[in-house]
């Protein structure tokens, strides 16, 4: 067997999860793998280790394009080349003594062609999210999915912008991040950098079927010379790489073409209708190098292999992030001599659609993308951000309880400064370390201001806050410093009252003393504390 398709650990898990799966009664199953993972040698491997369980039955591979078909026969006898492997579609029809079949799902929608196979024990559905299309549904059904045959589904997107897949699927037993395959180098990072062409009015292309309309688009493109601005950015950003550029209709990429051949890159269009032959040539003569830019009408969004590509441009703005998955993931394959892969996003004016983008192509929360950082920079960036965030919510939490808790009566100052006032003229108060979690016991006075006591040593929150709570009791009656004194629950006098409307301080119907108490030392602290160094965020 080549080293090749010797499966790695992610498509052995793969494998396994699906084989676990159907021993819980579920059968119709589904792999989530990102493009360039693999997912036709996983299969490959798949139907190869089932056959000797299916008694004598045959499996079944089923695809939509040539080029997926082809790749699957070729992928299936490159990990097992004694494999019988027949090909159905159009005028070919060798099934009759092939232990797997890979078939075009537009021949096996009729029905004498599907009727013609018999003895199927394992389906196996390439680029599963069309699965919910009634032509689908009727083979599948045909072939028993509903009826116990171990079917699984393998995509790089489980979505469809018609919905109708949770009809098909019954579990989605295996997935796998895109920010796993670069980190574990099995893709390319990608970075991404707009395209903004201002006179490119997206508000006026419609939407259907949840994403905006081929047509329209491909006229707006042209309306706003947004043609020409892909063209001097490949120029800009991406001279010397090889890529594909994606576009909504077939005028759009032939255009997209010219622009980019008047610009002094070498490129050639192809699209769903173009001749079988012209179209390979024209693929062949990419893959050797001779033409530098594939512009294309949705041909080469499933089933493209060519690893040196290296930018995708993104000329057909998507609200779909699976779409956008398909697209970007075309210039994401390792190669030698390849660091990283790039995308150019074609924008235009957009208030009421929201457009996919790089950080669509992970199923993690990674926040904006930013110019210039890769998906694993901005991925790396949000989780140190989020630890952040939730070692300050577990420090704020630990401040409010052991504060809370305390007899002594401690006040915060809207800057999240901890005080405890001892007279009108005199404050203890606490301050973070910067970068660490440890704080510093501060004295102001009217006097003499902020200054640190003799003892000016760094110490975690319980001991500092027993240390302030020790000076405090020393210093201050206790009345005034207790938490529970029995003044506090009274009614406000009309002389604190009349002070705080003065300050301006709103005091809230069924205040206590305690209560009024307490807004008027946050404000007065506030003011005094304002320009002190503060806590480390």
């Amino acid at each position: 067997m080549s080293e090749t398709f010797t499966p790695r650990p992610y498509q052995r898990d793969a494998i396994e999860a699906l084989r676990q799966g159907w021993t819980t009664g579920k059968n119709r199953l589904a792999v989530v793998l990102p493009t360039g993972a693999g997912k036709t040698i996983v299969f490959s491997h798949l139907a190869h280790q089932m056959l000797d369980s299916l008694n004598g039955r045959r499996a079944l591979v089923i695809a939509h394009r040539e080029e997926l078909i082809e790749q699957a026969a070729a992928k299936l006898l490159a990990v097992d080349p004694m494999l019988r492997v027949g090909i159905v579609k159009a005028e070919r029809d060798n099934h009759h003594d092939a232990d797997v079949i890979v078939a075009s799902v537009q021949t096996l929608a009729v029905p004498r062609r599907r009727e013609a196979i018999r003895d199927i024990g394992l389906i196996i559905v390439d680029e599963c999210h069309h699965a919910a299309a009634r032509t689908y549904m009727e083979v599948l059904q045909h072939f028993g999915a509903w009826d116990g045959v171990p079917t699984a589904g393998f995509t790089a997107t489980m979505t469809r912008t018609d919905g109708g897949l949770a009809e098909v699927w019954e579990d989605v037993v295996f997935r796998l991040d895109i920010l796993d395959m670069i980190s574990d180098g099995y893709l390319c990072d990608v970075r991404g950098k707009r395209i903004t062409v201002d006179t490119l009015d997206l508000d006026r292309v419609r939407t259907r079927g949840g994403d905006l309309v081929d047509g329209q688009l491909g006229k707006a493109l042209e309306d706003s010379g947004a043609l020409d601005a892909i063209a001097k950015a490949y120029v800009d950003h991406a001279a010397d790489r090889p890529g594909v550029v994606f576009t909504p209709t077939v005028a759009t990429a032939q255009g997209a073409a010219a622009a980019l051949r008047a610009a002094g890159i070498t490129a050639a269009p192809v699209w769903g209708d173009m001749g079988r032959d012209e179209r390979r040539a024209t693929l062949a003569q990419y893959v050797a190098g001779d033409v530098q830019v594939l512009t294309n009408c949705m041909v080469l969004t499933e089933g493209f292999d060519a690893p040196h590509t290296s930018c995708a441009v993104i000329a057909r703005p998507t609200k779909s992030a699976g779409l956008y998955v398909q697209m970007a993931g075309r210039a994401l394959r390792p190669s030698p001599g390849k660091s990283d892969a790039l995308l150019l996003d074609v924008m235009g004016a957009s208030t009421r659609h929201k457009l996919a983008s790089m950080v669509d192509l992970t199923a993690r929360e990674v926040g904006k993308a930013e110019e210039g950082k890769s998906l694993r920079q901005v991925a790396e960036e949000h989780v140190a951000a989020e630890k952040r965030k939730a070692l300050a919510a577990r420090v704020e939490a630990e401040e409010i309880n052991l504060f809370g808790s305390s007899e002594i009566r401690w006040l915060r100052t809207s800057q999240g400064i901890w005080f405890i006032r001892l007279t009108s003229d005199q404050v203890l108060f606490l301050v973070r370390d910067a970068g660490t979690r440890l704080y510093r016991m501060r004295r102001w006075t009217k006097a003499h201001g902020s200054h640190a006591p003799k003892e000016d040593t760094a110490r975690p929150l319980p001991e500092a806050l027993a240390w302030l709570e020790q000076q405090a009791k020393a210093q201050a009656p206790g009345a005034l410093v207790a938490r529970q004194a029995r003044w506090r629950s009274g009614a406000p006098s009309p002389k604190a009252l009349g002070l705080c409307r003065r300050l301006g301080i709103k005091v809230p119907s069924g205040s206590t003393a305690g209560d009024v108490a307490d807004l008027i030392d946050r404000d007065r602290v506030d003011r005094v504390l304002g320009s002190l160094i503060l806590p480390a965020a």
